[in-house]
């Protein structure tokens, strides 16, 4: 059993870990300031007495006494990382300084939550960790993209000068129940019109393509790699199978039954024409790769979200 500090876990993903984490008997602390998280993603958990729910903001120095550390705080979606570009970047930096500073002090092993997106518009396809990137370091997306790459190097710089032990993981498209209903990624956006019967927004032309991980699929692999000894990362964790954005909304509209249409609108500056991750390094490294397909994948998510949605009409 160990002491789990969880940042961002009332999010996405971090509410998935938590969870996952309290089934293998640790006591798991869950750390959020609830600008993107949300407390129904982690209310079910609340009575486990292996779980503590600390409302703090990563930005923040935090004095705790704990064995690992999975630093996942930070608004994942444009619409919020834009939303206050100056905050997200100092969670990337700041946060990540601190959960560093606590890993040092405790001789924490601790896990970077980085992205597909510090491969930025890439020209190299599909993407290996071996890819430095191409990324605008002044565009909209900046705070987010170069705040991850800024957040890996402030990781490999403390386990080369302090020897904190370190893990950077670069999460591709992940999708599945507790996204959030308004937090502007394609999947969710697609979802939520086909569930309305409203117009399918598309970007451009609908060739763009990405790589959609189910969230079950990426919580396998993440434990995997902070379970790994002497391997650092960074590690792509992503489903290789790659799908064009109107094979995406053709789907969706497939699985709801829906009476939705696709109209198309102009592509928004420095969006990736392709992501599709290459997963060969963990392939070998640490033997994962995701199971679920796309169409079982969208279907439980599908009727997450026709969930959700009838609780806003109750």
């Amino acid at each position: 059993m160990k002491r789990i500090l969880v940042t961002g876990g009332a999010g996405f993903i971090g509410s998935h870990l938590c969870e996952r984490l309290l089934n293998h008997d640790n006591d798991v602390l869950c750390l959020d300031n609830f600008f993107t998280g949300n407390k129904d993603n982690i209310r079910h958990l609340l009575p486990n007495h292996r779980f503590e729910l600390i409302r703090h903001d990563v930005t923040e120095p935090i004095i705790i006494e704990v064995d690992q550390i999975y630093h996942f705080a930070c608004p994942a979606s444009p619409l919020h990382y834009q939303y206050n570009p100056v905050k997200t970047i100092k969670t990337n930096v700041m946060g990540t300084i601190n959960m560093l500073g606590l890993a040092k002090r405790v001789k924490a092993r601790v896990m970077l939550a980085s992205t597909s997106e510090v491969y930025g518009d890439p020209k190299v396809h599909p993407q290996s960790e071996s890819y430095w990137g191409h990324v605008n370091p002044i565009g909209l997306r900046s705070c987010y993209d170069e705040g991850k790459r800024v957040a890996e190097t402030l990781m490999m710089d403390y386990h080369r000068q302090n020897k904190v032990d370190v893990k950077i993981i670069r999460i591709f498209n992940t999708y599945g129940p507790r996204m959030a209903l308004n937090d502007g990624r394609v999947v969710s956006n697609f979802i939520l019109q086909a569930l309305r019967n409203e117009d399918i927004t598309i970007y451009g032309e609908g060739k763009q393509t990405r790589a959609f991980c189910y969230i079950d699929d990426m919580i396998g692999g993440i434990l995997k790699m902070m379970a790994a000894n002497d391997f650092v990362g960074p590690v792509n964790i992503g489903n290789p199978n790659e799908f064009t954005i109107l094979e995406l909304a053709q789907k969706v509209i497939e699985l709801t039954g829906s009476k939705s249409k696709i109209i198309n609108k102009p592509l928004p500056p420095d969006d990736p024409v392709q992501r599709q991750p290459d997963i060969s390094l963990i392939r070998e490294k640490l033997k994962w790769e995701p199971k679920v397909e796309l169409q079982g994948g969208l279907t439980k998510t599908i009727e997450y979200f026709e969930s959700e949605l009838s609780k806003t009409k109750n």
